[in-house]
Parts: C-alpha cells; structure tokens; sequence
C-alpha cells in the first residue's frame, strides 16, 4: 500500500517565519510564510497558527528547525540570537496545542538533513555545512550522524577568524559571522562608501570589472569565510563543505578569489540547492525520521534524535 504520510517542517529564520508540509520523498505540498515575530511567545503563537494552517490527517508529526543553541535530545531550546526561544517549552507548546508529536533541533542540522536527503549532498556520509543569512550557522554529519558533543556542537559561525576581531553576540571576539554574514555584508558596504543596498552578486561583478572599493568588501568579507571553510575541512576532514542559506550560492562564487589556504586542508566545497526550503524539508524529513514514519529519501536513522514525550514510555 503506498504511504501517504507527510510532516510538517518550520524554519525560523532571521527574517521569515516558513512552513510546508511535506510529503515522505521530501517534496514541498504545500507552503505558508510571514515575517518573524522578535518577541518569542509571539512567534511561538505564529507556530502554532502556521501547522494549524497545513494540519492534515495525513500529517504524522511535526518539525521546526530553531536558530541558536538547541539540544535536540532534551528538544530544549538554550539560546538564540536575533530570536531567542530559551525557556519557552516551544515543543512542548506545538504539541499541547495541536497533539501531534513535535521534533525539534538547530535549524542548519535540519538544512543538512535535507541537503543530505534531497540536495546537494545525497549519498554523503561526512559533510560540514555553512549556512550564511543574517547571521551564520553551521551543522556537521560524520559517518551519517549529526554531530551534537554534548548537545549543541556544530557552532560554525563561532569559528574565531580574527581574535582581536569585533565583539560577537556570543560573547567573544572575530567570529566568522561577525565578518561574512549578511549583516556583516552590510556594515563592509556602508564602510566602504557603496550603496546600501548592494547585493554581494552585484560586488563580486563590479570586482571583476576592478573596483577597487568593490574589491576591498569583496577580500573582507569573503577571506574570512575561506579561512573558517579550510578550518573545518582541518578539523572533521569531510567529504564535502555546503554553503547554504540565503547567500550560499553567492559566497560560492566569491571563493573563486579566496582560494584554499593551504594544500592540507582542502575538499570539495558545492552550494547547497534547496536554498530557503532546506530548512522546512530538513525539518519535515527529520520529524518523520524520528517518528518511524516510512520515508523514500536515503537518510540514515543515525540522523534521529530520541523520541519526543508523545512516543516514551511513561
């Protein structure tokens, strides 16, 4: 008998709240999106009208992929940054108000599930994944599994790549994201007397063409970025670097003037192709993962977490 079973998956991302629901072969069936609510039991209350929107009986359960420090196993939310869900037992929430199991974890681990799924990186087994909007974010598989630590590990935009750098919302100094985000793309812009406004694709033309103002935000911004990439590749030694989000497909055309740093820590970098909907597909595909559902897409089990309260024994 043919599955029908789909989950629903939401991405909060910096600047847009997305859901879809999604079929057991990662396709998106349907979609809903608006604009983030900063104040977090606002948006927790956005959540919950979203599924509400695209609940169907066919729906089995639940994913959202939460920006910040989240530990999946415990589906505890730590910290955030331009949205900060700490203490607001969002999954907890979602599934009093709509009773149906909910996954939660980082939202870049659920961009990598799908990537790994439905995207750039099928049948990879060890992938580190850059994903660069707003702020950056980062997720690792090794051998097919997320790699947590002690829950929260894959903080790649908190790879320091200049330790007398700017102050970082985490605390520390010269952080990549504090130099190759989209925020930081702005303030390079501003800084070297552009048009705000201007597009990273529109800097990397008018480098080519010699700008030399263009040049200077182009190197600041995107040397920082190589140097983070060639770390990662040092530590996890993977089989390929992602480069996702918003400004993913971009920064990987920029890296063509930022080449490796040194010949040991290289391999493979590709732009992930699910752009704004990893997020969303990665989250469903997770969900469905976790719950047992049947799902088409090669994704090891190794990438689920432990079942939520709706599936424990009591």
């Amino acid at each position: 008998m043919l599955d029908t079973s789909s989950a629903i998956g939401i991405d909060i991302g910096g600047t847009n709240l997305r859901a879809a629901r999604v079929s057991g072969a990662g396709a998106i069936l349907e979609r809903v999106s608006e604009r983030i609510d900063r104040e977090a039991d606002a948006a927790v209350r956005r959540i919950v009208e979203l599924v509400r929107q695209l609940d169907r009986p066919e729906v089995t359960a639940i994913g959202i992929g939460v920006p910040g420090r989240v530990d999946a196993r415990r589906r505890a939310v730590l910290s955030g940054g331009y949205l900060n869900l700490a203490g607001t037992a969002l999954a907890e929430r979602v599934e009093g108000a709509v009773g149906k199991p909910v996954a939660i974890d980082n939202d870049c681990n659920m961009a990598l599930v799908a990537e790994i799924a439905v995207g750039a990186a099928r049948g990879r087994e060890n992938v580190v994944m850059f994903t660069i909007g707003t702020g950056i974010g980062g997720a690792i598989v090794q051998e097919g599994q997320i790699v947590r630590g002690r829950g929260t590990a894959g903080q790649l935009g908190h790879i320091t790549v200049d330790v007398n750098g700017a102050p970082c919302v985490c605390g520390r100094r010269g952080c990549v994201e504090t130099t190759s985000s989209g925020t930081a793309f702005a303030r390079h812009v501003l800084e070297a007397g552009l048009p705000s406004g201007t597009t990273l694709d529109e800097v990397i033309r008018r480098a080519a063409k010699g700008d030399e103002a263009a040049g200077r935000v182009l190197d600041a911004w995107i040397r920082p970025l190589r140097a983070a990439i060639d770390s990662a590749a040092a530590a996890f030694d993977p089989d390929l670097v992602l480069l996702g989000g918003g400004l993913g497909k971009a920064a990987h055309r920029a890296l063509r003037k930022a080449p490796a740093l040194a010949p040991w820590y290289q391999c493979p970098v590709m732009a992930a192709e699910l752009g704004d909907d990893a997020g969303m597909i990665g989250a469903a595909v997770s969900a469905l993962i976790e719950h047992r559902s049947p799902i088409l897409p090669p994704v090891p089990l190794a990438l689920a977490t432990e079942p939520s309260a709706l599936e424990r024994p009591a």
